[in-house]
């Protein structure tokens, strides 16, 4: 096979996303607003990267864009494909993007308050995770993880591994929902900090999910589209407001699409202001979510108000794929690329195979997570 070739941020000599896009995030501003010079802040970000990684062997750092030309032409698509990598960052996900810029912002919140140690929480099944437990470990703070009975054991091992304090969620009698998350709700209730991906509950979890699109498009000349994968839509949410003037489409799976559902029911007028007054009507749990992307399968998507608004801004639309193109599109994805993502990872390429572009236009799709069941078993 032909090695895709990489595309890098030009004229670079700062790695660190967090320190080279300083100036565009929201802890940044905080920081200063607070009284902080910016020395103090790329101290900070130094400081906590360095901690990152002692926990993780990583640390943060531009993560490639690749050429995807030959997957594009093994998947029959005229268009010029890029793909960009996160399977290699902290964590093997983008997930610690997120909660490393919820980070900052606790460390700037707690240097100005003097109060630390907080315990946080988090509901997930999987990527989420474990880069919550490897940024709670660094930083020191006791965290406590909702997880389902289905999940992974790999998962479930890293995460003990890390010192987390793991909660194995069944639903109650009667309860509809997902059990994890409705337990995460109880914690933070009774005084737990949240610490997830999930920005309708971590309000700061774009700030540093955003650098994943900036970094995207300056690797990409004349960016026209992007492909994303979506589960609670925090990544969806953070690359479309990170990528001004790109059309945007939210994947979904058919197994599991509430973001699609809601859309469909606010088409064609999309009335913002009666969505945000009675969400209910719009997004509520999916029965019964089947998806071999397991990391697609929350029954609600949590973020989906900002998401729409998003979506809707950017020209985009969302796209549901079936189950037989997620899989064969990850098949030739890793038989082409070599690289071990896995099928939620390359869920948005799925996307872009079901709904693709005009012939020429210059397509982004982002490989999120590694594929850690290929991990144990190769």
């Amino acid at each position: 096979m032909r090695p895709l070739e990489q595309s890098t941020v030009s004229d670079v000599t700062e790695t660190n996303p967090f320190i080279f896009y300083r100036e565009r995030l929201d802890s940044y501003s905080r920081a200063l607003a607070a009284g902080w010079s910016d020395q103090q802040f790329v101290d900070l970000v130094s400081r906590l990267n360095d901690q990152i990684r002692q926990v993780d062997g990583r640390e943060f750092s531009i993560t490639p864009t690749l050429d995807g030309g030959p997957l594009a032409m093994a998947l029959g698509l005229d268009i010029d494909l890029k793909v960009k990598v996160e399977i290699d960052s902290v964590g093997g996900s983008h997930k610690a993007r997120h909660l490393f810029g919820v980070a900052l912002h606790l460390a700037i919140e707690e240097t100005a308050s003097g109060s630390t140690n907080r315990p946080l929480v988090i509901s997930s099944c999987g990527n989420a995770a474990i880069a919550a437990a490897i940024v709670a470990k660094a930083i020191d703070h006791p965290i406590e993880v909702f997880v389902p009975t289905w999940a992974e054991e790999p998962v479930l091992e890293q995460l003990e591994d890390l010192g987390a304090k793991l909660q194995i969620c069944e639903p109650k009698v009667n309860e509809k929902g997902d059990p994890c998350y409705a337990r995460f709700i109880e914690a933070v209730n009774k005084g737990s900090r949240p610490f997830g991906v999930q920005g309708i509950n971590t309000s700061t979890t774009f700030d540093g999910g955003r650098t994943l699109g900036w970094e995207l498009q300056d690797q990409t000349e004349n960016l026209d589209t992007v492909f994303v994968q979506v589960g609670g839509g925090a990544l969806g949410t953070a690359t479309a407001r990170a990528l001004s003037g790109i059309a945007v489409y939210p994947v979904q799976v058919e197994g599991c699409a509430p973001f699609k559902r809601a859309w469909d029911l606010l088409a064609p007028d999309f009335n913002m202001e009666k969505a945000h007054s009675s969400p209910e009507k719009f997004m509520w749990p999916w029965d019964k979510p089947a998806s071999a992307a397991s990391g697609l399968l929350d029954d609600i998507t949590y973020d989906w108000l900002p998401l729409m608004e998003a979506t809707l801004s950017s020209g985009g639309e969302p796209v549901v794929v079936s189950e037989t193109t997620l899989i064969e599109t990850h098949r030739v994805a890793t038989s082409v690329t070599g690289l071990n993502v896995s099928p939620t990872g390359s869920a948005g390429l799925a996307g872009l195979v079901s709904a693709p572009p005009e012939a020429g236009a210059v397509v982004g799709v982002l490989f999120t997570g590694v594929d850690r069941q290929n991990e144990v078993t190769r």
